[in-house]
């Protein structure tokens, strides 16, 4: 049944860590550059964002309680935990924090485009804060699966 259990830790972190990369800087980019309605592209973006922030949020509170289970305390020693463990406290930042400002300057801007609006500049700089969040979250879980390769 052990091996189940690790089978599954296996696969939760290969898909959020992969869903991130994937969304991030491959789904988010192509609806930009593909769509010429960017209200309608960014409304579509942050869909899958939200979708991938619920993806990681179960990921991380399994893989959490996975490696505490495991290792007992010693899990609290290891990099593993603790990047996951900030690597949750990111996502939830993001999804609770900035992502409802964000929609909160769209709600505003209606029925203009967000970035037409007077709240251009205040949704820019929180864009830009939530891009910060997810580069580093994106270079935590990529080295979360790097290591995990070279465990192996």
């Amino acid at each position: 049944m052990r091996r189940f259990w690790d089978g599954l830790a296996g696969v939760l972190l290969v898909l959020w860590i992969g869903g991130m990369w994937a969304i991030g800087y491959v789904a988010a980019p192509v609806l930009f550059t593909s769509l010429e309605d960017k209200q309608l592209a960014g409304n579509l973006a942050g869909r899958l964002f939200e979708i991938g922030a619920w993806i990681g949020i179960a990921a991380a509170v399994y893989l959490l309680i996975y490696r505490i289970a495991r290792d007992g305390g010693s899990a609290l020693k290891t990099l593993f935990f603790w990047a996951v463990a900030l690597m949750l406290v990111l996502t939830l930042a993001g999804h609770f924090g900035i992502a409802p400002i964000m929609q909160g300057l769209k709600d505003q801007a209606l029925p203009q485009a967000v970035m037409q609006s007077v709240f251009a500049d205040r949704f820019t700089r929180w864009h830009g804060i939530s891009s910060i969040l997810y580069l580093i979250q994106s270079a935590l879980g990529l080295l979360l699966v790097w290591r995990a390769q070279l465990a192996r």
